[in-house]
């Protein structure tokens, strides 16, 4: 009989790559998935996937009363559920999960994506960051079965709490995709457009930069950013696309000239991320500007991808930018190093550690 997981998530389905590789993984591995989500009143019907996909509805979209309201719906969604195993992804869905677990004998497992505690968003915020940290306190430790997605979460979540973290990094699937010539320019950032990502300074750097930029994504900064582009008279050079489908993202990023992977240093969360957008950028040979933080230093020092910077202002980001526009060797050696860094850093690689945890777990 196969084992049944239930995954749990805050966001909506329809654009959560990572977990859509996770469930297909582990279902094609003999596993009966459900993954569980929210409903936005904006939200699209989800794609169909070979496994089970739930999105509870809230009145609540944001703030406290959001992840009150959401916890305490998945709680009793989860009390009437059959499963074997319950994996909470990231703190926000954790106590649900762990509670249900505990009341009917079930496996508990932690996916970090990120490390909550220490988001800029929570850092900002004493009091959010003291009730979080309080709950991170109480589970962790009695955790058997963890994974995160780089070894920095990893080590701190070792120091902290003692618990071991496996590591499945967000790495792209290998498709062995030929890379054509781009023709078009234009510079990428794809993901949450959410306070931290550097897109400020990106923004106004522009003016000096001889490219489009494409934002494809949407958060809680993004009518302060269309704002500011309009504000900067940049309407006609920075173009703001929204959520794009997964399908569609993959040729947006496919066909750019060079990604964008920016993070401030507020929180120990950015400076020890390692980003779905990084190996995506160099899955499609897409050399990038990225952050000097430790992830990304350990990954350029094996296979130069990226132009590090070492502060996040907009004369760095123009300046690196630049460079990649202007100097042909330069840029084809990152790309050249782009295709061979995805054969050893992809999905069916980072598959292989998620099975073997899972296979683990009796």
């Amino acid at each position: 009989m196969k084992k049944r997981v239930i995954f749990t998530v805050t966001n909506d389905l329809s654009y959560d790559q990572r977990m859509a590789r996770i469930c297909t993984t582990l279902g094609d591995a003999g596993y009966d998935i459900t993954l569980v989500g929210r409903k936005k009143r904006c939200s699209d019907s989800v794609a169909d996937r070979s496994y089970r996909q739930v999105r509870l509805y809230c009145f609540f979209e944001k703030g406290k009363l959001f992840y009150l309201e959401y916890n305490i719906r998945l709680f009793f969604f989860l009390l009437f559920q059959s499963f074997d195993i319950a994996c909470g992804i990231d703190l926000d869905t954790l106590l649900p999960v762990y509670l249900t677990a505990r009341l009917r004998g079930k496996t508990l497992v932690y996916d970090a994506h990120e490390y909550f505690t220490e988001m800029e968003e929570v850092v900002a915020r004493p009091a959010i960051k003291k009730a979080w940290s309080m709950l991170e306190r109480t589970i962790v430790p009695k955790v058997k079965y963890a994974y995160t997605v780089s070894d920095g979460y990893a080590r701190m979540f070792k120091e902290k709490y003692g618990t071991d973290f496996q590591i499945v990094r967000n790495a792209t699937v290998l498709n062995g995709k030929p890379i054509l010539k781009k023709d078009d320019c234009y510079i990428l950032y794809q993901g949450s457009v959410n306070v931290g990502r550097g897109l400020e300074a990106l923004i106004e750097a522009m003016p000096h930069i001889n490219c489009k930029l494409y934002i494809c994504g949407q958060g809680d900064v993004y009518d302060d950013l269309k704002a500011q582009t309009q504000a900067l008279g940049l309407e006609n050079k920075v173009k703001f696309w929204g959520y794009i489908q997964p399908e569609d993202l993959k040729e947006f990023t496919y066909h750019a000239t060079i990604g964008i992977t920016l993070f401030t240093n507020a929180g120990l969360s950015n400076q020890y991320s390692l980003a779905n957008r990084f190996f995506d950028y160099m899955h499609a040979a897409v050399p990038q500007v990225a952050m000097s933080y430790p992830e990304y230093q350990k990954m350029n020092s094996e296979f130069e991808v990226a132009d590090l910077l070492q502060e996040l202002t907009p004369e760095t980001i123009s300046t690196s930018i630049n460079r990649m526009l202007t100097d042909r060797e330069y840029y084809k050696r990152l790309r050249d190093n782009c295709l061979r860094a995805r054969e050893v850093y992809n999905w069916q690689n980072e598959a292989e550690t998620l099975k073997a945890l899972y296979g683990k777990i009796g």
